[in-house]
């Protein structure tokens, strides 16, 4: 206790608590600006990070969304799992984008009466990517969707088994490229 004393006594100058009033007036400004920059700079990072993450889910809600769509008109899987097919949670699925988010990849599960599963898929999107795009629904173009599925049976008999959902998805229309061409 007496050495903490001791330190801060010698620590607090009488020179330095002379010239106190002027640099303390400079340094409260300075520290309130400082205070105001880091402040600002939180605040941008977490709103672009909160828009972000408002696009991936309006990205996941409008893929999984079309493949919830494919899926309940697939014989194959309605006979699996039964209907009606319900899309399971969103923190359980995973999504990644590409390409200036025109191309996505999402797996999230699925149940139904008989059984549960995972739907997986890939698709494409056109369109533009302007800022507040992620606020108007966005038609997706499947490319690629399986299924793999957990059908529970009697005693012993558990099936796990993969359907390919890419024969009801037919390939998106070809449209000619207008923004890549050169101006002539």
């Amino acid at each position: 206790m007496l050495t903490k004393r001791l330190i801060s006594f010698f620590k607090s100058s009488p020179k330095a608590q002379v010239s106190s009033p002027v640099k303390s007036a400079d340094e409260d400004q300075s520290k309130a600006c400082g205070r105001k920059a880091v402040s600002f700079v939180l605040i941008t990072v977490t709103g672009g990070v909160a828009l972000s993450a408002l696009d991936d889910l309006a990205i996941y809600h409008g893929c999984s969304s079309k493949a919830i769509e494919k899926a309940s008109t697939n014989k194959a899987l309605i006979d699996a799992i039964g209907e009606p097919i319900v899309k399971g949670p969103w923190y359980n699925a995973s999504l990644a984008v590409a390409l200036k988010r025109q191309s996505v990849s999402c797996t999230f599960p699925v149940s139904g009466p008989q059984g549960t599963g995972v739907l997986q898929m890939k698709g494409v999107r056109n369109g533009d990517d302007r800022w507040f795009s992620f606020l108007r629904s966005h038609d997706w173009d499947i490319l690629i969707m399986d299924a793999l599925l957990h059908v529970p049976g009697n005693e012993e008999k558990h099936q796990t088994m993969r359907i390919s959902l890419a024969d009801s998805c037919p390939p998106p229309a070809c449209t000619a490229c207008t923004e890549c061409r050169p101006r002539q």
